[in-house]
């Protein structure tokens, strides 16, 4: 018997979207802390691998005498965080199941719905990218020093008080790119792997989301910011934690985001 594969089947039919109260994001963190308490070793691994990643990218920057885009790679870390979780979405749908994750693996995640995967991916990367141009143009036009390494950067440009324009642009540029980037990917990449919808309907409904529930959502990106910028305060080793816990919680938010399919 030839097993042949194709694309699924994509539904064009914006789903609905539930209301959510000021309770739900602490509950999603909850739902997020049990799953890897069930899972720890996958959970936990997962998280390993996104420290080693991080390490690695750093230190990358520091032997090309590139640190001072470590800001913004740390921003863009942000921005790329929803896909990089991909395989923890995965997991707590297997665990939702009662199905085993010995065989739970990212590209098989992928494999569920690729080419849409793809789009979201794309949209992300371009944010990123045009946050990182718009920083080093601001860094061009208002810092008239050489670029300072990475020993004194912050001593230099945050503490010395004499490049106060460059970093109200540079957070204000910064939290515009932050913005958009959540709204359209708060639940964008779990409801790709759940469903089978186009890249532009979840990144709609992740949109509509966002906005029917504000105060909420505004609520989460801070609880999402808090735990996983204190990961990358320490040198990147508490990401070890943070990924799993907030990945693991950003499936259960969608969950009660978006009403499950039939």
């Amino acid at each position: 018997m030839n097993e042949t594969t194709s694309e699924p089947h994509i539904d064009q039919e914006d789903p609905a979207v539930n209301r959510v109260t000021l309770r739900h994001p602490w509950q999603w963190l909850e739902k997020g802390w049990h799953d890897i308490r069930v899972a720890p070793l996958y959970s936990l691994r997962y998280g390993g691998a996104i420290v080693v990643l991080s390490a690695s990218i750093f230190l990358l920057t520091l032997v090309g005498h590139l640190s001072f885009l470590v800001p913004f790679l740390t921003a863009g870390f942000f921005l790329m965080a929803p896909l990089l979780a991909i395989g923890l979405y995965r997991m707590s749908d297997q665990l939702e199941r009662g199905e085993s994750l010995a065989h739970c693996q990212v590209l098989e995640a992928i494999k569920r719905n690729q080419g849409q995967l793809g789009i979201a991916t794309g949209f992300l990367l371009i944010i990123m990218q045009l946050w990182i141009l718009a920083s080093v143009f601001l860094f061009i036009m208002l810092f008239q020093d050489p670029f300072p390494s990475w020993d004194n950067f912050i001593p230099t440009v945050v503490l010395s008080g004499e490049h106060t324009p460059l970093m109200i642009a540079v957070v204000l540029v910064g939290a515009f790119f932050a913005a958009c980037a959540f709204c359209v990917s708060a639940i964008t990449i779990p409801m790709l792997i759940d469903r089978p919808v186009d890249g532009f309907t979840a990144m709609r409904t992740s949109v509509r989301a966002v906005a029917q529930n504000w105060l909420p959502m505004l609520l989460w990106a801070a609880l999402l910011v808090a735990i996983v910028g204190a990961g990358l305060l320490t040198f990147y080793v508490g990401l070890f934690l943070a990924v799993p816990l907030a990945g693991h919680a950003t499936w259960h938010a969608y969950r009660d985001l978006v009403p499950r399919a039939p």
